[in-house]
């Protein structure tokens, strides 16, 4: 089974994503913040991020960009799921080593679609 990370400060969110996340067979764990969310990385890299831009302690574009330096940190694949849809935003997470931009608010056919695109699903 696939592994996902939901990275959010949102409860609600993360619970949403799980939702879908579990319904389309990914195993999931949970973070609040970038900080926390490279811990979890540094102790087991999942197959997938699913990663807010605005967060606090370290928000998702410095996560990611710690991430990218991890030992084998490239591997996981990252789709930025943010609310920050201007087109510096997104070149500059996909600059960083994103995979993939989803715009909030999203549903379960959008991280479908998203995650089939990639190679996930």
């Amino acid at each position: 089974m696939k592994t996902c990370l939901i990275v959010d400060d949102s409860k609600v969110v993360r619970m949403v994503a799980r939702k879908i996340l579990e319904e389309l067979k990914f195993e999931t764990s949970e973070a609040e913040d970038g900080q926390i969310a490279l811990d979890v990385c540094k102790a087991e890299l999942p197959d997938a991020v699913l990663l807010d831009w605005n967060m606090p302690v370290m928000s998702g574009i410095e996560f990611l960009r710690e991430l990218r330096k991890l030992p084998e940190g490239d591997r996981p694949l990252v789709v930025f799921c943010t609310t920050e849809n201007d087109m510096a935003h997104i070149q500059e997470a996909l600059a960083a080593g994103a995979n993939e931009y989803i715009m909030k608010p999203f549903d379960s056919e959008i991280i479908e679609t998203k995650f089939s695109q990639i190679g996930l699903l």
